[in-house]
């Protein structure tokens, strides 16, 4: 018999500027497809009942960050009073070889914040009184404590093994990271 996943829903983190990449990562081919519809396919996939991306896009289901440019804690700590109460996973729009397995470990993680060794994101975090309080308190905290590494800690947050696949945790920033991740890839 197997492990009951609670319900859950994703974000895509998609707004950041991209200034590394020299273009948008979010509108980058992908098999066919954006990294941002594939991000967004792959959470539907592994069972998100809801997927809301966080940046300024032409869709029903972004929200733009407010504020803009504090990164990706920042952006989900803006974001985070607009969404419901319940298990949220947060995923890099630059990581397309996550898997719907790993996506799945994560959501059924037993902790109020999980992430993987070695990478603070994908990120689980269940929103409800205790997390909302420490996301609150990191707006306006210095540069060093608006982190995911912060919101882990503050929320005594575990750690999953990778059990040896980190390389689908592998995201792209520059376009030489973006030319390898393709080259390694049957496209």
């Amino acid at each position: 018999m197997g492990v009951t996943i609670p319900s859950w829903s994703g974000v895509v983190l998609a707004g950041g500027r991209s200034s590394r990449m020299g273009r948008d990562k979010a509108m980058l081919p992908w098999h066919g497809r954006t990294l941002l519809d594939h991000m967004r396919a792959r959470l539907r996939e592994a069972g998100a009942a809801r997927v809301v991306i966080s940046g300024a896009y032409p869709d029903p289901d972004a929200i733009p960050d407010p504020i803009g440019d504090g990164g990706p804690a920042a952006a989900f700590a803006q974001l985070a009073p607009k969404l419901a109460d319940g298990v949220w996973l947060l995923v890099p729009v630059d990581m397309p070889l996550l898997d719907v397995a790993m996506l799945g470990r994560l959501a059924g993680a037993r902790a109020d914040c999980a992430i993987f060794a070695g990478h603070p994101l994908p990120m689980r975090i269940v929103l409800g009184p205790r997390s909302r309080t420490a996301l609150a308190a990191m707006v306006d905290a210095p540069a060093p404590r608006r982190s995911l590494r912060a919101i882990h800690e503050a929320l005594d947050g575990v750690v999953i093994a990778t059990d040896g696949r980190q390389a689908q945790l592998a995201n792209c920033n520059t376009p030489a990271e973006w030319e390898a991740l393709n080259a390694g890839t049957d496209r």
